[in-house]
């Protein structure tokens, strides 16, 4: 095994079959190239007048191989998809398949039931087989044809049932716990001496996963909030003092809600987990939604879930993966502005129209839209080749639209928050015209 540092890339070891794709190894060949080893992308591209560039902080680049580790003719490969749902997982899963199978010539693909719950043969989730015509239609629907589930299992009764099923290559579909708990797999892997390549591919509609400049399923979320975001807007519109509420998902982070209110342009106020704000006192969102109704006649407020932390004292109920569960009373923030709008309204003698609209699942379990599509396909491949070369302990993603091995010791080690003195922080409040909500 090799890797020095954080950036370096887990292999298996030597590679020495020939890959079955005959690509070209001429740099000016009309057949795409062969990708080396060798061959990063930077991480930092942005740099102050007389900065070096810092190469040590850079990706392996991903893409084919010339030479591969595993004989894919001998080659068994397993596919689990865990965490919440997300748009786009079936394209992932269909593109994994084809590719491996009319790509590479890998005879055995298999499915395991309802996340790692099915490397645990306590759960009693028998594996199922995948061929190209198992999957030929499922990127028509949302969700995922293997099932998934939440929760922890033992890393060490996870690899023997993959050793017992014979798996060489293993694609983790999922979100930072998947991540996680892909990682803990590799680790035992190596521990026992196995030979198994463990690939991540990152799945939330978030877009916190750190290393990657987007996960799949993002632009689909997107698109369906933003409709959310246009009923509430004609709604406002419609009414004397109208006002538009709309939460959306986002546990930690509130891309989902700045993105949407940037695509709706007519978001008044959009509120996420990273950005304090006041709800009471003059300089608060209900004082400031009174001077709005006052002066344009009404509103639309958009608010990411996790903005239902500041609800918490110091914990709330979570759901099996240890998240806090901000559907529950105590912690969703949306019904909580809801009540505290409709409440200071009535204090003031003021009518309002306030409708509450919280697309909430429906983001979640659609197909992929045109965007997502092409990207689930594009991570899919790259997967597939990272797998077939031998990588492991690795996640495929894109960054500053290269596609990226990232070591998943790395990818776990940060988190990805909006930053509020960045650029995405910057366009939101600039298109709103709201104001820092804070004295």
């Amino acid at each position: 095994m090799s890797g020095a540092s954080e950036w370096s890339v887990r292999n298996l070891g030597e590679r020495r079959v020939l890959s079955p794709l005959g690509l070209s190894k001429i740099a000016d060949d009309e057949i795409p190239d062969y990708v080396p080893d060798g061959m990063r992308v930077l991480h930092d591209v942005e740099l102050s007048p007389g900065e070096i560039p810092d190469t040590s902080r850079s990706f392996e680049k991903a893409g084919p191989r010339e030479y591969l580790f595993f004989d894919p003719k001998t080659t068994r490969a397993g596919i689990v998809t865990a965490g919440g749902l997300c748009p786009g997982i079936n394209n992932v899963i269909r593109s994994l398949v084809l590719h491996l199978v009319y790509k590479y010539g890998v005879q055995h693909v298999t499915g395991f039931r309802y996340g790692f719950a099915g490397l645990d043969p306590a759960s009693g989730f028998a594996p199922v087989p995948l061929g190209a015509e198992d999957v030929l239609h499922v990127h028509a629907r949302g969700g995922t044809m293997l099932g998934t589930s939440r929760g922890s299992h033992d890393p060490g009764v996870m690899v023997e049932t993959l050793a017992k099923s014979r798996i060489d290559c293993l694609f983790a579909i999922g979100g930072d716990g998947t991540m996680r708990a892909a990682h803990a797999i590799s680790e035992e892997a190596i521990k026992r001496g196995m030979n198994l390549a463990v690939v991540g591919i990152p799945k939330t509609i978030d877009n916190d996963i750190p290393f990657v400049d987007k996960t799949f399923g993002f632009e689909t979320a997107v698109s369906m909030a933003k409709i959310a975001i246009d009923a509430a807007h004609t709604e406002a519109l419609s009414a004397l003092h109208g006002i538009g509420l709309v939460r959306l998902m986002g546990r930690s982070a509130g891309f989902i809600a700045a993105h949407a209110a940037l695509a709706s342009h007519d978001v008044n106020v959009c509120l996420v987990p990273e950005v304090r704000f006041d709800v009471d006192g003059p300089h608060g969102l209900l004082a400031y939604l009174k001077r709005r109704l006052e002066t344009r006649g009404h509103a639309v407020v958009v608010v990411a879930e996790g903005c239902g932390m500041r609800l918490a004292a110091k914990d709330g109920p979570r759901d099996a993966s240890g998240n806090l569960r901000f559907a529950s009373a105590d912690l969703d923030i949306g019904t909580y502005l809801k009540e505290r709008i409709e409440h200071y309204f009535a204090e003031n003698a003021m009518p309002i129209s306030l409708k509450y609209i919280d697309p909430s699942y429906m983001l979640r379990g659609v197909p992929a839209n045109a965007i997502d599509a092409v990207f689930c396909d594009e991570l899919a491949r790259y997967a597939a080749h990272a797998a077939m070369a031998g990588k492991t302990d690795v996640m495929v993603g894109r960054w500053h639209r290269s596609f990226t091995h990232v070591p998943l010791p790395l990818a776990l080690s940060a988190k990805k928050r909006i930053d509020p003195h960045k650029e995405l922080w910057l366009a939101v409040t600039e298109t709103t015209g709201q104001p820092r909500f804070v004295a």
